[in-house]
């Protein structure tokens, strides 16, 4: 069982900044937004079956810069012509039927920790700037920032906007956002699972790395940073829920794949 927060010194120049997949939500939020839109006739099979692959490395293996960069590509494609309010619309649905139930318990106690304790807190995450929105809307935080996706008269282009909010850039929009506000970095925290968070978590006085995978673990070793684990009550549970996941996945592409051809042959 993680242990017990420390008391959290109140302070209105202080920040606490989380990370989204696998810190807040467990898995990538993304992906069971894919899930929604595939339901709702967004897009095909074949689309879901990556989306669904991605996933359940992501579960086993962690973050990774490439494949994240394809996702966000094809994600991009897929909302083109979309309107704002489409998909809006559709994203509060998935909070209720799928995203609330996989808030980590843990990482909600400590996102409550630092608003009673008047600290701001903002989602960093490279997922698209209207997941973020949403699921800090829904927690209360105090606001996000994600990867922006273009959209004109109400309608995404299927261009970015800026840098995906990944590594070094989550660092910058951090330094920025302290700036705006008027925030300490030394005084401030930071949460992420990944070693792709790295450059966040090493911009604040107080980095913990949550959930963190095997890299990140290692790091956080190596320099002394808290690490927090809510994935289960001893790694031992942790490990057969990875490979759990990863089996799941699996087999969930496999039987994806194996109805589609059915259909194929079938038509």
């Amino acid at each position: 069982m993680a242990e017990p927060a420390p008391d959290l010194p109140a302070g209105s120049g202080t920040a606490a900044f989380f990370d989204l997949d696998n810190t807040i939500i467990r898995g990538a939020s993304a992906f069971h937004l894919a899930v929604g839109l595939r339901r709702r006739g967004f897009f095909g099979t074949w689309d879901l079956i990556t989306f669904a692959f991605h996933q359940s490395r992501y579960l086993m293996f962690g973050e990774d810069l490439r494949q994240i960069e394809q996702v966000r590509a094809r994600a991009l494609s897929i909302v083109a012509g979309r309107s704002v309010a489409e998909i809006a619309a559709v994203g509060e649905e998935i909070w209720d039927e799928v995203l609330s139930l996989r808030i980590f318990p843990g990482t909600q106690a400590l996102l409550t920790e630092h608003l009673d304790a008047g600290h701001q807190v903002w989602i960093i995450t490279a997922s698209p700037v209207e997941i973020g929105e949403l699921i800090g809307r829904r927690l209360g935080v105090t606001g996000a920032l994600g990867t922006v996706a273009e959209h004109v008269d109400g309608f995404y282009t299927g261009r970015m906007i800026g840098d995906m909010l990944h590594g070094q850039a989550k660092a910058r929009a951090v330094r920025e956002l302290a700036r705006q506000q008027g925030l300490d970095l030394t005084l401030c925290y930071a949460y992420g699972d990944s070693t792709n968070d790295v450059p966040i978590l090493s911009s604040v006085g107080h980095p913990v790395a949550i959930n963190p995978d095997g890299r990140l673990r290692r790091h956080a070793r190596a320099v002394g940073w808290p690490v927090r684990e809510f994935r289960g009550r001893r790694r031992v549970a942790a490990r057969r829920s990875m490979h759990a996941a990863r089996l799941a996945g699996v087999a969930w592409v496999v039987g994806l794949v194996w109805r589609s051809v059915r259909r194929a042959l079938r038509a």
